[in-house]
């Protein structure tokens, strides 16, 4: 199956893009708790759509995972379900510290452990690298990780300067709290990489059947699978204790616009999350022999988007000039990797 990587970079972007807005639309829903929410959102993104996309682009399905390994599907699954705690921490983190220095930490965290641990458990960390384009890829991935830490260092300034124009309102800052968290949700986040690597046997199947550049939604099926079991049984047992449960059936109560309309934007936060790993699928695919740079580019392309987002959506406009032009160096160089590590995948053997 021939390779493109700059193909394998775009649609990386697409994903990050994707994943970058994916919690957008709950600015819109009303009347309802996160909780109720998050169950809609969570059985489209790691159930629904999985599904629906696994049986539309991967001939045979149930065929391929008879084929696997039974060790191979559980161990993708079980990991799936870990990375699901992962999830919770992100919303508990942001709470403490923000937006800006929760994605840095915990999605930086996770490019690199989900990209290093991989191949560290298939004892290929020296092999990668000493291939023809190498160096070249290594030194990319390092310029992100340097772009992604500039971008931390502009969220960082970013909530010194908000909170002194706040004059000292911290509301429910808790900086401890906060890193623990971030640093738990980086950690944990990085296992769905890493399972979606484990996995990777079930996608060769998958190819075999004749899936194609689609091949990659045969083991994410099972990777989104592990995260909602874990997100279903917290959040069903969540809404029963604060009796919140009653919010997904109670139509005439809340209104059947103001329903359908918080089910709609639901479901687009599911989609928009699963999207981004469809993409990366595609992504991962084409990035030829330095396939596993995918989960620290498609992480880098996360951080970049949604630094981006956060521009467009003006939540930069009362940030000084100083923690404006540090963020402007991060993306710079957060974009200079992207080109240096295609450029590395395209280096022939």
């Amino acid at each position: 199956m021939a390779s493109n990587p700059i193909l394998g970079t775009l649609l990386h972007a697409i994903g990050g893009v994707s994943a970058s807005t994916c919690y957008l639309p709950f600015e819109k829903v009303k009347k309802w708790s996160w909780n109720s929410y998050w169950l809609v959102q969570a059985s489209f993104a790691w159930l629904v759509f999985p599904l629906i996309v696994g049986y539309l682009t991967i001939p045979n399905l149930w065929g391929v995972y008879e084929e696997a390994s039974n060790s191979v599907i559980i161990n993708t699954i079980v990991l799936g379900a870990v990375y699901g705690f992962g999830g919770m921490a992100f919303g508990y983190a942001i709470k403490y510290i923000g937006f800006s220095l929760t994605y840095t930490i915990a999605i930086g965290l996770s490019a690199v452990l989900g990209t290093i641990v991989p191949l560290i458990i298939h004892g290929t960390l020296m092999e990668q690298f000493t291939k023809s384009g190498g160096l070249v890829v290594l030194f990319g991935l390092l310029l992100a990780l340097f772009g992604v830490a500039i971008c931390g260092c502009a969220g960082y300034k970013k909530d010194n300067d908000l909170k002194l124009a706040k004059a000292g309102n911290l509301g429910s800052f808790n900086l401890k709290k906060g890193l623990m968290l971030a640093v738990f949700a980086g950690v944990f986040s990085s296992i769905f990489g890493i399972s979606l690597e484990l996995g990777a046997p079930v996608a060769e199947i998958a190819g075999k059947y004749g899936a194609g550049h689609f091949e990659g939604n045969a083991n994410l099926l099972l990777s989104t699978l592990g995260a909602f079991i874990t997100n279903f049984v917290w959040f069903t047992v969540a809404s029963i204790r604060q009796k919140t449960i009653g919010e997904l059936v109670a139509i005439k109560t809340l209104g059947v616009s103001i329903w359908f309309r918080n089910l709609f934007l639901s479901i687009l936060t599911g989609g928009l999350w699963y999207f981004q790993f469809f993409f990366y699928g595609l992504g991962h695919i084409n990035m030829g022999k330095f396939k596993f740079v995918s989960w620290a580019v498609h992480m880098s392309m996360l951080i970049f988007f949604s630094y981006l987002v956060g521009v467009l959506m003006k939540e930069w406009k009362e940030v000084g000039k100083s923690t404006y032009t540090t963020l402007v160096l991060g993306l710079l160089i957060l974009v200079i990797s992207f080109v240096v590590i295609t450029y590395g995948g395209m280096v022939e053997n």
